[in-house]
């Protein structure tokens, strides 16, 4: 199957009681059994639910992997991946990534003897001098959030098969759809099912996507005897907006290319942060690794003043000031204070986002009205 059929068709199929084209609604807690032991594969829902199934099975498919697993958040999936080492291991982490990745592992994980160290990935080869006989897993988010640095994935495999290191890669920001990281090499990819893969800002879920047999019993052991998993009510709403994934991502590229060449044309506009842009870091390998380029972007104002920030913000209409992104609708955010406020001041200016950075998720909307609702901003 190709993509946009995938997205359709795989992992689901009628319901074979009633022949219902949409997967059903399993709202149950536990299952009736013949006999002690003989059921028909499901006993309690933490561990088990048919809606569930159906959307493990959709999403392993369009990551073109064999074992999906979904959580009650992003957070929830990242929880379990960590869960898998054991005090005194270490993590080599890109230095940008998502807030809440970073406080989960600075704040939860490294109380219980997880080291952390956070760097540039922008040259991959450099992280090999931070690789220790201790470090067991490297995690990349790329694009990264909020500043859509580009990560060379399949560079990243090779060191780590190397050294036999987990790879973990956070493809929330580009879905399936733009990139697959198994595909590179990757042996983990993580999602928050929240943004593009729900795709209308009603529910909350991540997932984990595996090929190995091994390592998918590993995680689905920490998915139920931790019990971090989703109710199939959300389960239902992520399956359904699956099927339009291809569709929409399809719009946000073309809307986010044209919001990227407007922003980086404004006179008020000091830099833009979007991978298709020629002059941007690691272009040729978001090229490479990538089907196209996405609808994240972030920007700066010339003077680079938080109040001027703060101002437009408040100012913008159709993009609505809010966390998260990914959904139908175009939304703005200010990192510093919002998804990454979590993380030191120091450590935002060293990885180069500013107080002042702006950034968009730019939805499915007619382009030319999110480009005049930026233009009355900024001014």
């Amino acid at each position: 199957m190709k993509f946009g059929t995938k997205t359709i068709h795989a992992g689901v199929a009628p319901d074979p009681t009633t022949g219902a084209i949409m997967t059903p609604i399993y709202q149950t807690s536990t299952y009736v059994q013949r006999s002690p032991g003989d059921h028909n594969g499901y006993e309690y829902s933490r561990t088990h639910n048919p809606t569930r199934t159906a959307l493990q099975n959709a999403i392993a498919a369009l990551e073109n992997g064999k074992h999906g697993l979904c959580f009650a958040s992003g957070m929830a999936a990242t929880d379990c991946i960590i869960k898998m080492l054991k005090p005194g291991d270490e993590v080599i982490s890109t230095n940008d990534l998502y807030g809440g990745t970073y406080r989960i592992f600075t704040k939860v994980f490294q109380d219980y003897g997880i080291k952390f160290t956070f760097v540039s990935m922008a040259d991959i080869s450099s992280i090999e001098q931070y690789v220790t006989e201790n470090t067991k897993m490297v995690w990349v988010e790329t694009p990264t959030n909020p500043l859509l640095n580009i990560i060379d994935i399949k560079g990243a495999a090779d060191i780590c098969k190397k050294h036999n290191l987990t790879l973990v890669v956070d493809n929330t920001f580009s879905t399936p759809y733009l990139q697959t990281p198994l595909d590179l090499g990757a042996d983990i990819v993580m999602h928050s099912l929240t943004k593009y893969m729900a795709g209308h800002s009603d529910v909350v879920m991540g997932a984990i996507v595996v090929k190995e047999d091994a390592l998918a019993e590993k995680l689905a052991f920490l998915q139920n005897a931790c019990g971090g998993t989703p109710g199939p009510q959300d389960c239902f709403l992520v399956l359904r907006g699956l099927k339009t994934l291809h569709v929409r991502m399809q719009r946000h590229c073309e809307n986010g290319r044209k919001i990227a060449e407007y922003l980086k044309q404004h006179p008020k506009v000091e830099k833009v942060f979007w991978p298709g842009f020629e002059s941007h870091p690691n272009h040729q390998i978001a090229k490479d690794q990538m089907r196209d380029f996405g609808g994240m972007i972030s920007f700066v104002l010339k003077g680079d003043k938080q109040e001027d920030a703060i101002q437009v913000l408040e100012k913008l209409h159709y993009f609505a000031l809010a966390e998260s992104l990914g959904g139908v609708e175009s939304l703005c955010g200010h990192p510093a204070t919002m998804t990454h406020a979590s993380i030191p001041q120091v450590e935002r200016l060293k990885g180069g986002l500013s107080d002042s950075l702006i950034r968009l998720s730019v939805g499915i909307e007619d382009v030319e009205d999110l480009i005049a609702d930026l233009e009355q901003a900024i001014g």
